[in-house]
């Protein structure tokens, strides 16, 4: 009814172009206009003032042969103070976009390493938003945004990034790992040290505290036993633990089979060894 009593209605954020007689007449903005028809004017098209959004894939390579595909996202609307321009002089503006859009990457990319393109992905998105918005806004558009939102390299040499990058993950684990095991060699060997040392200090403690007992059973013997001389005293200490040896030896359930003369006279001559190395010992540290 309302077209037929020359009544057009125009949504909110959409213009309408009003033509009489094939030529431009008007621009509708939102709400109800008369267009008599029978006076020759009609509505030629409706031009829409949204953002509107537009992917754009493109594959080219870079400057070191490595085949990528770029994915620009590219905002842009309509200027409502110029829908003439952007309602007649482009037939296709989505088309028209995405020519400038590979024109720009194809001559930016290829002047850049695989790398370098990760790296200045936001460089290339404002060379390629400037281009837009210099050429657009001849045709009554306006560039909002333009991002670059992925960059996909060949499959194969994804494939290879990642084992290049896994295998430097492993590198430097194995270098932390031996770094560990080598500060707990050093622990271990410190740890070790220390232990024989203390050990030294013990078994050094011990035969001082033996030849500090000996020597006062020598002396206390000497006074308790007159006439007897202190290698008397020795000859008897040493047959004493000779034989307490001997009880030791037989008792263990471990001990292997030890064979030593055996006999006074054996011990005699243990005795003497064991006065002679003394001596011998003492003869050469005065020397």
């Amino acid at each position: 009814m309302g077209q037929a009593l020359g009544c057009v209605q125009v949504g909110q954020s959409t213009v309408a172009i009003s033509e009489r007689f094939g030529k431009f007449n008007d621009v509708l903005n939102p709400g109800c206009h008369c267009v008599p028809w029978c006076l020759g004017s009609q509505v030629a098209g409706h031009l829409t003032l949204r953002v509107q959004q537009l992917d754009v894939r493109c594959e080219t390579k870079t400057k070191d042969n490595v085949f990528v595909t770029v994915v620009a996202s590219v905002q842009y609307r309509a200027v409502s103070e110029n829908a003439t321009d952007a309602f007649y002089k482009l037939s296709n503006t989505r088309e028209q976009i995405q020519a400038y859009v590979f024109d720009v990457i194809r001559a930016s990319v290829p002047k850049l390493e695989l790398d370098s393109v990760f790296e200045q992905k936001n460089d290339i998105a404002k060379s390629v938003e400037q281009e837009l918005e210099k050429a657009m806004s001849a045709y009554g558009y306006e560039i909002v945004q333009t991002l670059i939102v992925d960059i996909e390299p060949d499959v194969n040499v994804k494939r290879a990034m990642n084992e290049i990058n896994a295998a430097a993950r492993m590198r430097v684990a194995a270098n932390e790992k031996a770094e560990a095991e080598k500060i707990l060699q050093i622990k271990k060997a410190e740890g070790e040290a220390e232990s024989k040392y203390l050990a030294g200090l013990g078994i050094a403690r011990q035969r001082q505290a033996i030849v500090d007992g000996l020597r006062d059973s020598v002396l206390h013997f000497s006074e308790s036993v007159p006439g007897t001389s202190a290698k008397d005293v020795m000859d008897m200490v040493l047959v004493t633990q000779y034989f307490d040896t001997m009880r030791d030896i037989g008792a263990s359930s471990k001990a292997s089979s030890v064979f030593i003369p055996h006999g006074p006279g054996a011990v005699k001559d243990i005795a003497s060894q064991i006065r002679d190395g003394l001596l011998q010992g003492q003869t050469m540290e005065r020397h």
